[in-house]
């Protein structure tokens, strides 16, 4: 028996429809409707698509319905992602799940204001701790002594400095 991929392929070719007008007339993706042709299921997200997409193509192509999803079922079950129908109970929850639980419950209209308060409150003590630290701080500890030394002329090759005179300034 022909797999439900064969069976879709060549009733399509069999109608003269190319790939996008099947696509087209059942309002599927074009690349959805080639997975189709190929058997290729691992493009879908769930078997429930799959089902729908097959029997809306195979009404498009007159193909039984009934006969065709049972070859696809068939198929699916040999499939490692669709052996088992995805499980309806939640799963477990994590610390993360608890968080964002929490977080969306926050009325942020009012939150932010406050963390945003708060930061500019922080950094305001912060920068005055850090300004008046820096002010009752010795400028000059920690510097080490000074490594200038004057030159002392020898003595005797000076000349003695003029004395001021009381006269006025010429100009």
């Amino acid at each position: 028996m022909a797999t439900v991929a064969e069976q879709l392929k060549r009733a399509r070719e069999s109608h003269g429809l190319t790939i996008q007008q099947v696509a087209d007339a059942t309002k599927m993706r074009a690349d959805h409707v080639r997975a189709l042709e190929n058997g290729d299921y691992d493009v879908f997200v769930a078997s429930v698509y799959i089902r729908g997409f097959v029997r809306s193509y195979a009404r498009l192509v007159k193909i039984d319905t009934t006969e065709i999803m049972q070859t696809l079922e068939k198929e699916l079950a040999q499939t490692e992602k669709f052996r088992e129908p995805p499980s309806l109970s939640a799963p477990d929850r994590t610390f993360i799940d608890f968080v964002m639980l929490h977080l969306s419950r926050v009325n942020w209209r009012i939150a932010l204001p406050l963390i945003a308060a708060a930061v500019v409150l922080g950094g305001a003590f912060w920068v005055q701790h850090a300004v008046r630290a820096r002010l009752e701080q010795d400028p000059t500890r920690g510097l080490e002594p000074g490594l200038y030394r004057p030159v002392r002329p020898p003595p005797g090759n000076t000349l003695p400095l003029p004395s001021p005179s009381r006269a006025p300034a010429q100009r």
